[in-house]
């Protein structure tokens, strides 16, 4: 009788070492989460590099040292993944203390009101600072379009602000203008 095809081969490693490895990374875990996601790599890597695994009981050591560097690996993920959350928190809390003040409530208010399509388009030029072609490559269309979008939104921007009747002036030059295109 000839090897087990592959499938055969992976099926009984995984039925007579699961509950082994399950053990192995339950005790080394907090999280029932974690312990699944590193069981399923554990067994993932087992799969892709079935010709590598002892055919004998050599595999439950072969298995267990894979999940130990698939732990490994989770660990350091979480670590970068803590770290970066604490600095988003941070940049998050500056953004919070900052920009934001600096528009008054009726501006504020005004953009609110314009629909996710104006807002999205003003907020990538204003926020993200994108010019035109880079604006036209987001959006995927063409720039006479994201012009076209681009003088839309910001002529209907400068109506909700006319409509809240503020002192345009403050808003610059382009915001009056555009007020008196409206009327």
């Amino acid at each position: 009788m000839g090897p087990p095809n592959p499938r055969q081969r992976f099926e009984e490693l995984y039925t007579e070492h699961y509950a082994a490895v399950f053990g192995y990374v339950r005790r080394r875990t907090d999280d029932p989460h974690d312990t699944a996601d590193v069981i399923a790599e554990t067994f993932t890597t087992a799969w892709r590099r079935l010709g590598d695994v002892p055919a004998d009981d050599r595999a439950r050591l072969w298995l267990y040292g894979v999940a130990r560097r698939t732990l490994a690996n989770h660990r350091r993920g979480e670590s970068r993944r803590e770290a970066l959350t604490e600095r988003l928190r941070a940049e998050l809390a500056e953004w919070t203390d900052g920009p934001a003040e600096f528009v008054p409530d009726t501006a504020r208010a005004a953009f609110m009101r314009l629909s996710g399509d104006d807002r999205e388009v003003l907020s990538l030029v204003a926020w993200e600072g994108l010019g035109n072609a880079e604006l036209a490559q987001v959006l995927g269309c063409s720039r006479i379009a994201v012009r076209q979008r681009l003088h839309r939104a910001r002529k209907r921007l400068a109506a909700e602000l006319a409509a809240d009747d503020p002192d345009l002036a403050r808003y610059g030059s382009r915001a009056v203008s555009l007020a008196k295109e409206t009327s």
